[in-house]
């Protein structure tokens, strides 16, 4: 597979977007990865697709990964829905005519799941993977509350996310990979941890207007993202399918059912051609 990277600007913001294109390349799948970490953590994701003719454009969100700007923190969730168009106007630039699927993982997916429900698009289907719709913990009470206040009188400031890196995956590897990526960060925003907490819930009350097909993967075990908002918003739409995995936890790319999940992946998107 062939490996290029790209910059756009939106929003007073340099990001870092890269592709993988695939020697003949049917569909593309645009990437939307997750809160903490960054694009490049997809590389074996994308080798999956790429052998499997589906070509791969992925970005890295604000304050994520080599995207220029304060760790953790966006301006607006308008503006992350933006750089998610950005990458798929990329998308389209690059493979003229393509059908484009959506790929987004944990606060990837919800932002995925939120852009088809809120946005004009011309996509072909999308894959959410262990989706921020419902946390699978309760956060203290005391740091929402200050988490409100924040967002209105200083919203750039970050707090920890409370993710134990534990939690990520069964594979003792993968944590090690995850707990020693420079590029990896704990870093969150009120415009990150509440806003995505409401947009969340807004997606599982408003699942019945999803207009194209959507695949959602989640892990029984997941002790980061419940799975039970994932069954939530297929019960509410009748154009989203869900697979749940035994024991799974939170990056199921990157757990031990890693070969199943990715195969099921590709079935999905074959399938939808």
């Amino acid at each position: 597979m062939m490996h290029k990277e790209f910059h756009f600007n939106i929003f007073n913001t340099e990001f870092y977007g890269q592709y993988w294109k695939a020697k003949t390349t049917k569909a593309v799948v645009v990437l939307v990865h997750g809160m903490g970490e960054h694009s490049s953590r997809y590389k074996h994701v994308a080798k999956k697709l790429t052998e499997n003719n589906f070509s791969v454009v992925a970005f890295d969100h604000f304050g994520h990964g080599k995207t220029v700007g304060k760790r953790g923190h966006n301006p607006s969730f308008e503006a992350v829905l933006k750089s998610i168009s950005k990458t798929i106007e990329k998308a389209e630039e690059l493979f003229s005519k393509k059908p484009i699927f959506l790929y987004g993982h944990s606060m990837g997916g919800n932002a995925v799941i939120n852009y088809v429900l809120r946005k004009q698009h011309h996509l072909k289907g999308v894959i959410a993977t262990s989706p921020f719709l419902k946390l699978a913990f309760q956060p203290p009470k005391i740091k929402l509350a200050v988490g409100k206040i924040l967002q209105k009188i200083a919203p750039s400031v970050t707090l920890g996310n409370e993710l134990d890196a534990m939690h990520i995956s069964r594979d003792s590897f993968e944590v090690e990979k995850y707990i020693d990526d420079k590029f990896v960060h704990h870093k969150i925003s009120p415009n990150f941890s509440l806003t995505f907490i409401e947009t969340g819930q807004w997606a599982i009350e408003k699942a019945q207007q999803l207009k194209i097909p959507m695949m959602l993967f989640h892990g029984t075990d997941d002790k980061i993202i419940a799975y039970q908002g994932s069954q939530e918003f297929v019960n509410n739409s009748d154009k989203a399918t869900l697979k749940l995995y035994e024991g799974g936890y939170h990056e199921l790319h990157n757990d031990l059912c890693k070969k199943e999940m990715l195969q099921d992946v590709v079935n999905w998107l074959n399938s939808q051609l």
